[in-house]
């Protein structure tokens, strides 16, 4: 009864130690007798007890690192803290394990080698300029370079890059100073855009008003010209109508010649300072002189006779 006692609880622990449950995205490393076995990857292994045993347990996920801030100088001789983190994953989980002692501080050391070596090229606002490049190529450094252990570095992030004191109050001044220009920039610009904008409301508010002028004008004169137009024709009308008239009448040349002076009357009222008078005119004026004098004679001679 003891016997089978004692055996049974032989058979649970063999039982035990022989079977294993892997977890999904890990892996189990399996020695037999001391030498590397197989990789058991997810879900139920056996295994010998006492010949075999589990290595190591390797994570499939993808990880991250975080690297401690190291003090980095820059090729204008600043010294600057930087803080960054690696994310990796494991592709190999043999590789990891046997090919380097610990995979983590292979990382680290690699990452902060490489970055003094990148920072140590670079000025120091460059390095604040050019994050996203230093990125890559950390990235691509590391990976090369951890491709024989079995990793796979995803991406490298530099989270925070830490200047001296002294610096960061010489940059703190120059970004005042760099803000301070660009307002005052700014103020100026828009005050030349508002000058320039008063300007040209101005120079079309003149344009404007001196196209106003001008059509006023033109439309005045157009005015004038339609009303001169108009009393011309309705001079030539009556004119016409007038020579019509003297035309049926048959007038005689005294009457014509009388008409004539009238009209020189007429004529002389202008502004204009001279007066041509026509030749046949001439004539009629002498008429009425001869005329005038031959009146007057007859006036003094009826005076005559009445004192007598």
């Amino acid at each position: 009864m003891w016997f089978l006692l004692v055996l049974l609880v032989i058979i649970l622990i063999i039982a035990t130690l022989s079977i294993k449950i892997v977890k999904q995205s890990e892996v189990y490393i399996i020695e037999r007798l001391g030498k590397f076995y197989k990789v058991a990857d997810a879900g139920l292994t056996i295994i010998i007890p006492f010949f075999d045993r589990i290595r190591s347990v390797v994570s499939l996920k993808q990880q991250t690192m975080d690297v401690p801030p190291q003090g980095v100088i820059t090729k204008d001789n600043v010294t600057i803290t930087i803080d960054t983190v690696v994310f990796y994953q494991i592709t190999d989980p043999a590789k990891a394990v046997y090919e380097i002692q610990s995979l983590k501080k292979g990382i680290e050391y690699l990452a902060i080698t490489t970055i003094r070596d990148i920072i140590g090229k670079m000025d120091l606002d460059e390095t604040f300029s050019s994050r996203d490049g230093i990125n890559d190529r950390l990235r691509i450094v590391l990976d090369e370079a951890t491709d024989r252990w079995g990793c796979k570095i995803d991406r490298v992030e530099i989270k925070d890059i830490t200047p001296p004191a002294d610096i960061r109050d010489a940059m703190e001044k120059e970004m005042n100073a760099e803000r301070n220009k660009r307002a005052m920039i700014l103020e100026s610009e828009a005050q030349r855009q508002s000058a320039i904008t008063i300007a040209e409301g101005k120079k079309q508010a003149a344009i404007l008003e001196a196209e106003a002028d001008r059509e006023s004008k033109i439309r005045r004169a157009t005015g004038e010209a339609q009303a001169i137009k108009q009393v011309a024709e309705a001079k030539a009308k009556e004119i016409e109508m007038v020579y019509e008239a003297m035309k049926k009448a048959d007038p005689n040349d005294k009457l014509v010649q009388l008409k004539s002076l009238e009209a020189l009357e007429e004529v002389a009222k202008g502004e204009a300072n001279k007066v041509f008078i026509p030749f046949e005119a001439t004539n009629a004026l002498s008429s009425l002189g001869a005329l005038k004098e031959v009146v007057t004679d007859n006036k003094k001679d009826s005076k005559k006779d009445i004192k007598e």
